[in-house]
């Protein structure tokens, strides 16, 4: 119910806003919102329309000298329903951008949409590295798999960890993670014992947690969606494992902001490697979490939240570039090589890829202040995706 009202919320503040722009519709830019309100990857949703209320608290709703309107739609985590949604977007609603997709299938699913129709589509979250070559007009603001997964591979075996079994989601983030931590930790000595991969719907741990604990690793590398990491560290700890001596090396997906300090102690001392933490240490950073928790009840920011609050922070800056100019190839050809001054940090915009280039932080599980939060203790500057 919580996350319907805040849904709702945030579509009524919207539609007011669109209300009154109407009759200046021809000076307005539409921007479609595909994201998961409902279904298996409703809390990115969530965290996605957070940022977006926070947005326009903190910016207005104008750029490039034109209204900027926000029409958002709910694709209950499914692909078919982001295509269709996007088309009507497009079609019927006028939208000169689409951004949001909460996952890799439903950003595949708008590709060709975005390509026939030259649509600038600007990824939030999904993080496949190869989504980018389906549509020419797709831009990212989140981060890569491999980006994150190769930068742990390489801390892992630099940091005493070098016998892994790897448990990792059965899509394509999840097999992205598996290859390029593999890759990555082989390259430097190291060694992954057994690669497991557990299914996406209604995932049981246990089994796989069990056959891990059989081989005897040093650590296990994890990657599992935002939202499914509680679950794993539960059974994690129900098995004993967290007195095995068993380190969890994870991607930041695991110890997610918005769900770790209902984690509790099981979390403490998990080592992630990610794009964010909430207690980033910057300036930038501090004034985006307190304007993220007066905006959204005390709600703690994640790094989906951050993605979307930069992806929204491009297509405003790509618009002041272009003065209002949203068409396709105008759009992206702007925002290739666009630097922005993210709460994350420096993030830019590829131009070679359109993919993102950001600093990848390890991060360690601590209680700071009475909360748990993900603290950051080593920094990788600059990280491009390694596939391209």
């Amino acid at each position: 119910m919580h996350v319907r009202k805040m849904a709702f919320g945030v579509l009524a503040t919207l539609a007011l806003g669109m209300a009154a722009t109407v009759a200046f519709a021809e000076d307005a830019v539409k921007v479609g919102v595909v994201i998961p309100l409902t279904g298996g990857f409703q809390s990115n949703g969530r965290q996605i329309s957070a940022a977006l209320k926070t947005f326009v608290a903190t910016h207005g709703d104008t750029a490039g000298g034109k209204k900027v309107e926000f029409i958002v739609k709910d694709d209950g985590s499914v692909p078919d329903n982001a295509l269709r949604i996007s088309q009507e977007l497009v079609t019927s609603d006028k939208a000169s951008i689409l951004t949001g997709f909460g996952n890799t299938p439903t950003a595949l699913s708008v590709a060709q949409l975005s390509k026939r129709a030259k649509i600038p589509q600007v990824i939030m979250v999904a993080a496949t590295s190869s989504i980018m070559k389906a549509s020419p007009y797709m831009l990212r603001t989140s981060w890569t798999t491999p980006q994150v997964a190769s930068v742990i591979g390489k801390w892992a075996t630099d940091n005493g960890a070098k016998k892994f079994v790897s448990i990792v989601s059965d899509y394509g983030p999840g097999t992205d993670a598996e290859e390029w931590f593999s890759k990555t930790l082989e390259a430097n000595g190291g060694t992954v014992l057994s690669k497991l991969k557990v299914p996406l719907a209604n995932p049981d741990f246990a089994p796989f947690l069990q056959r891990a604990a059989d081989e005897k690793p040093e650590a296990l590398f994890v990657f599992v969606p935002t939202g499914a990491g509680a679950a794993f560290m539960k059974q994690f700890v129900e098995r004993g494992l967290d007195k095995s001596g068993i380190k969890v090396i994870a991607m930041a997906d695991v110890t997610d902001d918005d769900l770790l300090n209902n984690m509790g102690d099981p979390a403490i001392g998990v080592i992630t490697g990610g794009p964010y933490s909430a207690n980033h240490n910057s300036p930038e950073n501090k004034a985006f979490v307190d304007a993220f928790k007066k905006n959204n009840d005390g709600m703690r920011p994640n790094m989906v939240a951050v993605a979307a609050f930069d992806a929204l922070d491009l297509i405003y800056k790509t618009l002041d570039k272009t003065k209002g100019d949203a068409t396709g190839q105008t759009f992206v050809d702007a925002a290739k090589g666009m630097q922005i001054n993210s709460p994350r940090g420096p993030i830019s915009i590829d131009p070679d890829t359109r993919d993102i280039v950001q600093d990848i932080y390890m991060r360690k599980v601590e209680r700071v202040g009475g909360e748990l939060y993900n603290t950051e203790f080593q920094t990788f500057p600059a990280v491009k995706d390694p596939t391209h």
